[in-house]
């Protein structure tokens, strides 16, 4: 028991330095962000569509504004708002996350400024009793990557190996996490008439510290995330397979076509 003890600590120690020692670096803008509109759906991995949504972006000067909303056939919705700064760098400006309806547990909306680093989560618990957590960051990581993982993604070389990104996460308490983003190849997908590749990122979220280390002893590890990008001149996303909330299940986020009336 006392070596079990000592390797806990000693671990625990290794997790703390590696967090403490780790830099973060913003994305180089490669492709620049500007007038979107498309349409995107929640599957389950089986294929049943849960959700319909909308990702709407437009740009003023070097900063987008990125809106990425979900209605859910239940009545739920997910909001999520991310402003950035493109001029060089990709820099987080604001983010606003709002989830509420039956297809979320705690339903939660959550504000973070980029500059300040003011967060705010308000959360019902389910007797509804209401909920506030707020934490100023006293550093503001260069690299952070709410609401803009996908633009992100667009922007990197994947012969660059393993990379990491910073993330500020509503657990519902504020909590700083890692991305970390490693490709695995080329997978085969196909378009109406044509063959095409997307390019394969694995996403592990390193909670870090004592917290990370204890999460991985017990096997409460967050499940990875899956991200398909269509890489090459014009990089598109293709698709994602991931938790929309902590302890969520695993749901798919793919491109969708317009459907038309019968005889239209």
């Amino acid at each position: 028991m006392r070596n079990s003890r000592i390797n806990l600590v000693t671990a625990a120690g290794a997790a703390l330095l590696l967090s403490a020692t780790s830099t973060a670096a913003p994305v180089n803008v490669r492709h620049r962000e500007g007038l979107v509109h498309g349409f995107l759906a929640v599957r389950t991995l089986t294929g049943e569509t849960l959700a319909g949504g909308d990702l709407l972006q437009t740009s003023n000067g070097d900063v987008v504004t990125s809106r990425l909303a979900f209605h859910f056939k239940d009545g739920s919705v997910h909001d999520e708002t991310a402003i950035f700064n493109q001029k060089g760098r990709f820099r987080l400006v604001s983010y606003h996350l709002i989830q509420k309806g039956p297809s979320f547990p705690k339903p939660m909306d959550f504000t973070l400024d980029g500059r300040t680093g003011q967060a705010t989560v308000r959360w019902s618990e389910e007797d509804g009793d209401a909920k506030v957590e707020e934490e100023r960051l006293e550093k503001i990581p260069p690299d952070l990557a709410n609401g803009m993982v996908p633009t992100l993604l667009k922007n990197v070389s994947p012969d660059g190996g393993q990379m990491a990104f910073s993330m500020l996460a509503a657990t519902p308490k504020p909590r700083m996490v890692k991305l970390i983003v490693t490709p695995s190849g080329e997978e085969p997908f196909a378009t109406p008439g044509a063959s095409r590749k997307a390019q394969h990122f694995v996403i592990k979220v390193d909670i870090g510290g004592v917290t990370g280390v204890l999460a991985s002893l017990l096997g409460k590890d967050p499940p990875d995330t899956h991200v398909w990008i269509l890489t090459g001149p014009v990089p598109a996303f293709v698709r994602s397979e991931g938790s929309l909330y902590v302890g969520g299940p695993i749901w798919r986020i793919e491109l969708t076509a317009p459907t038309w009336p019968e005889g239209r």
